[in-house]
């Protein structure tokens, strides 16, 4: 299949990016996971995930394991969020898309002015000057100037803003099906069709045909 980069920063939200995760893997695509250093203690504090940098992938892993059923084919990987000498560091390394999810505003800052200095910021860059697909979704509210001017910055330079915002013509019932809602309109910017959730003029939502 493809392989992605998903990064998880100190946005709240964390549960978006590893349901984005789990549908990835389940479609038989690769994922390389990067987690900021408050990108771990949102992990902790909303889903009781702790991990280190070291065996963030198998913990995140479990996780999915227990979290959604089903299986997954494509391959967990992670890397440092300050390993700048990671493939991922450099424009030659190929992925087909990087996910930012959630998105914290300082990351976003960094992102859009070019400053990086981590792992997540270098990444997004090198997806930026290389023209590939850069999808960020910013969690936040409310926003001022200053946010709304760097998601304009980051927009004109190529970006896709994806805001983790809930839809509610779709009837949910349950916090999984508004995550399931913003990750599959993710995926839907990805180019990848999915069952995720209730799309307008369909009477049902179809989870069986998950990626």
């Amino acid at each position: 299949m493809a392989a992605y980069i998903v990064a998880i920063t100190g946005a709240s939200g964390a549960v978006y990016g590893l349901r984005l995760i789990d549908a990835l893997l389940k479609r038989g695509d690769d994922v390389e996971l990067i987690i900021s250093p408050s990108g771990f203690l949102i992990l902790k504090e909303e889903l009781g995930i702790v991990a280190s940098a070291s065996d963030a992938g198998c913990v995140c892993l479990q996780y999915l394991e227990s979290a959604w059923l089903g299986k997954r084919t494509g391959a967990l990987s992670a890397a440092p969020s300050d390993c700048l000498s990671a493939s991922s560091a450099s424009g030659s390394s190929v992925k087909s898309g990087m996910i930012v999810c959630p998105c914290s505003m300082g990351t976003l800052a960094r992102i859009a002015g070019g400053c990086s200095t981590n792992l997540i910021e270098r990444a997004a860059d090198c997806f930026l000057k290389e023209r590939r697909r850069l999808i960020v979704v910013p969690r936040e509210t409310p926003l001022n100037a200053i946010h709304l001017e760097n998601m304009l910055r980051l927009s004109r330079a190529g970006a896709v803003i994806l805001p983790a915002m809930p839809a509610f013509y779709t009837m949910p019932k349950t916090v999984g099906d508004m995550v399931d809602f913003v990750v599959g309109k993710t995926l839907d910017c990805l180019g990848i069709e999915n069952g995720l959730y209730k799309r307008w003029g369909k009477d049902t939502v179809n989870r069986d045909r998950e990626p």
